[in-house]
């Protein structure tokens, strides 16, 4: 004969179970876990990691925040450490796309080099 504690904890351990699995399975689709999710776009956090995105263009910057190129600058010089900001003030100016024009301008000479 089974007893009422027996019954008790097999009933506890089946509420914790199901618990565990209704907890591990929140939706059918897949969790994208992102090393460096895009955070709020009203947090000032948004603006330096905008700005350290290469495909992020200063005009989209400015259509999110109302900051122009050089409130921007003036922005990362203040919020990050100034050997942060030099090393993002030079990929900013060489490597990077961050103004819609010159990234037109180099996909189009891209393109005219892959065709010849």
């Amino acid at each position: 004969m089974v007893s009422f504690v027996d019954a008790f904890q097999v009933f506890t351990n089946f509420i914790y179970f199901v618990k565990f699995l209704v907890k591990s399975k929140k939706s059918s689709f897949p969790v994208t876990r992102v090393k460096n999710p895009e955070p709020l776009k009203d947090s000032p956090d948004w603006i330096i990691w905008a700005a350290w995105a290469d495909r992020i263009t200063f005009e989209e910057i400015r259509k999110v925040t109302g900051l122009s190129e050089g409130h921007v600058i003036q922005f990362m010089r203040k919020s990050i450490k100034p050997a942060s900001f030099r090393r993002w003030r030079k990929r900013a100016s060489t490597q990077s796309l961050k103004h819609r024009k010159l990234f037109s301008q180099r996909r189009k000479s891209f393109h005219q080099y892959k065709t010849i």
